[in-house]
């Protein structure tokens, strides 16, 4: 006799492990500028304030220098990496590059849950701007690129996205609310949101090119002399 066949409930988003938390936590706290740039990382201290092995924290300094956000300088071990100006120019056209061909292709191929999708992403960024932590409005703002990303079909280029992932969203805690953008970054996100879901590929495109050329201007003021730090620059 046959057994009833099981169906098993699908797993939408699986568990954070103790490495990803501790993962996040040091990431956070380096875009957060608690730990300061060319700062030292201690395996002990850091082992004490989190409460775990320092096999946890070895791991963690290499995933995060593998991020670009932690360094290992001889003799002085692990340090917060510096992020110069010519890094970030680098950066921003990667972005330009993949960002603009993702938004432009977003236009071509929707599906029909697609735009409610994008307008409540825009939404949650919207909502955390106000955040006292900007680990929420960094986590929003991704999630809103990746959606578009992933509707265009550009899986790859997210990939590569996401290895810049950690200096990007340093870039962003320093651009994103900054007071005095003529542009706010929010107005930019919703001109994307709004080229997209109009179907027009060229105004797609050319409104993450706006985006990205107003954040580049903002990070260059802030890295071309000494960086202030996220917690400096809490508007940035």
């Amino acid at each position: 006799m046959d057994s009833p066949q099981t169906t098993l409930r699908k797993i939408d988003k699986a568990p954070q492990t103790l490495r990803d938390i501790v993962q996040d936590r040091m990431r956070e706290a380096i875009i957060d500028g608690h730990f300061a740039p060319g700062e030292r990382l201690v395996e002990r201290p850091l082992c004490d304030q989190l409460g775990v092995s320092r096999t946890v924290v070895r791991e963690t300094i290499r995933y995060l220098e593998a991020e670009g956000l932690v360094e290992i300088i001889p003799n002085r071990g692990p340090v917060v990496a510096r992020l110069s100006w010519d890094q970030a120019r680098q950066i921003y056209d990667v972005r330009r590059q993949l960002e603009g061909s993702a938004a432009a292709a977003c236009t071509m191929q929707q599906r029909p849950a697609f735009a409610g999708k994008l307008t409540r992403a825009l939404d949650t960024v919207e909502a955390t701007m106000a955040d006292t932590e900007w680990s929420n409005l960094l986590r929003a703002t991704t999630d809103f690129y990746q959606l578009i990303f992933m509707e265009a079909g550009h899986s790859i280029a997210w990939e590569i996205v996401q290895r810049l992932n950690g200096r990007i969203s340093r870039l962003r805690a320093l651009t994103i609310a900054a007071k005095d953008r003529e542009t706010s970054g929010m107005s930019h996100m919703t001109a994307i949101h709004d080229a997209i879901l109009s179907r027009d590929p060229d105004r797609a495109r050319k409104a993450v090119e706006a985006h990205i050329a107003d954040a580049a201007q903002t990070a260059q003021r802030f890295l071309k002399d000494p960086a202030p730090t996220a917690k400096e620059t809490p508007n940035g």
